[in-house]
């Protein structure tokens, strides 16, 4: 490991071992809080004192745990050194991933060692975005560039994604199969699906910048893949690409989204309303507390957010509010979206109900009866039935439609304007 991922954990276990000391405090508060309630206003002498001493002692506590933490983390990062990067290996790679998803807007802001930067990736390990280093690790490089934003939680190597109910072929991904049937060179890209997504749309605009100016050759034709959040990002780094009047987005003939949550997630939505019940219960805030410690990259999946108006000012928490930004599709482009379900029927009410487990076909399809609403044709929709959301990442099914949606341009479509390499 590198001696600032070292330092990294000892940071983190500090914050955790200090936050399990608060939830401690938390419940004991609670739960005292209901016993002196029910002896009634004769207990105040007794609870102003005991209030006070718990405060001192799991304040205590809790500091020595993080100090602890910390500084065993930064006597084991000097006298380790650096070693192979933990986030370069394929089981530490899914483990900071994971990590990420869950808490990685605080690793960043904290400027913690584990925090994932947004970067581009080939044969496990970063590429620096330079012309000579994208031509060695891309050979052959065309003018067709494929880029691929992984989901929540997951990183690159999830695109090889191996279903054994629907003979998905480990290690051979979406990418692949198009640098050999369509001559597109594939581009890997992982980042830190903890940020706010406007964050990462942020990123990836200057990242798709770089990569376009850096390329070998003239960049022709950039088709944009994202799984899940990752279409997210694709949407709201196009909106911001445009807004500030980047040249890169011309380059976009197409677009295409696997289970993407347009108009939001029931699982977070769910969790916001579980959250502030929770809360209103003094014997469970520490199991609220913990629920609202999800990343700000989760809480936007509530309904799909992906400007920075669409938070800022607004408490991460709160329920309710103004709808998120209607934010259209990027005009220049051609978009498709890849919808599952776990029935075998897509059209069916369970269908409906379920979607692939994470998300349902109205979020994947835009379809909504307010301002949000795509209005795709219906060929630029493919239902997958019998799936579930993880299978869309390496599924034949899914391929062919893909592959037969970048197969049939129109002839007399513009090629748009040519991005300089």
């Amino acid at each position: 490991m590198l001696a600032r991922e070292i330092r990294g954990l000892g940071d983190l276990a500090g914050t955790a071992l200090q936050a399990g000391a608060e939830r401690v405090r938390q419940t004991h508060q609670g739960i005292a809080g209901r016993v002196f309630r029910g002896v009634g206003p004769s207990s105040a002498p007794v609870r102003i004192v005991h209030d006070g001493i718990s405060a001192a002692v799991y304040t205590g506590v809790g500091g020595a745990l993080s100090a602890g933490g910390r500084t065993v983390g930064a006597v084991l990062a000097d006298v380790a050194g650096d070693g192979f990067a933990l986030r370069d290996g394929p089981r530490g790679g899914i483990v900071l991933s994971l990590l990420n998803g869950w808490h990685g807007d605080r690793l960043d802001a904290d400027g913690n060692g584990l925090a994932l930067p947004m970067s581009v990736r080939a044969r496990g390990r970063d590429v620096p975005v330079e012309t000579g280093e994208l031509e060695r690790a891309h050979r052959p490089t065309t003018g067709r560039l494929a880029v691929f934003l992984h989901g929540l939680v997951e990183n690159e190597g999830a695109w090889a994604y191996k279903s054994v109910r629907h003979h998905g072929r480990p290690g051979v991904t979406y990418g692949d199969l198009l640098r050999a049937d369509l001559g597109y060179t594939p581009v890997q890209v992982r980042y830190n699906t903890g940020l706010r997504i406007s964050a990462n749309g942020g990123r990836l605009d200057a990242l798709l910048a770089d990569l376009v100016a850096a390329w070998p050759v003239p960049v022709e034709d950039l088709l944009l893949v994202g799984h899940s959040m990752g279409g997210l990002v694709i949407r709201s780094a196009l909106a911001q690409a445009v807004e500030r009047g980047a040249a890169w987005p011309s380059a976009v003939r197409d677009t295409v989204t696997l289970g993407t949550p347009h108009l939001g997630a029931p699982l977070e939505q769910g969790a916001a309303v579980l959250t502030h019940a929770l809360n209103r219960v003094g014997e469970t805030r520490a199991v609220a507390a913990v629920l609202a410690a999800r990343s700000a990259g989760i809480k936007d999946l509530r309904h799909g957010s992906l400007l920075e108006a669409d938070w800022a000012g607004r408490h991460p928490d709160a329920l309710g509010g103004p709808p998120p930004s209607a934010v259209p599709l990027h005009a220049g482009a051609r978009h498709f979206v890849v919808v599952g379900t776990v029935t075998r029927r897509p059209g069916s009410w369970s269908g409906d109900l379920l979607g692939d487990l994470l998300v349902r076909p109205r979020s994947a399809c835009g379809d909504d009866a307010g301002e949000r609403r795509f209005d795709l044709p219906g060929e630029h929709v493919c239902r997958v039935a019998g799936v579930h959301h993880f299978d869309l990442l390496n599924h034949p099914e899914v391929y062919a439609r893909i592959r037969d949606w970048l197969t049939d341009r129109p002839a007399d479509e513009p090629a748009g304007d040519e991005a300089t390499g």
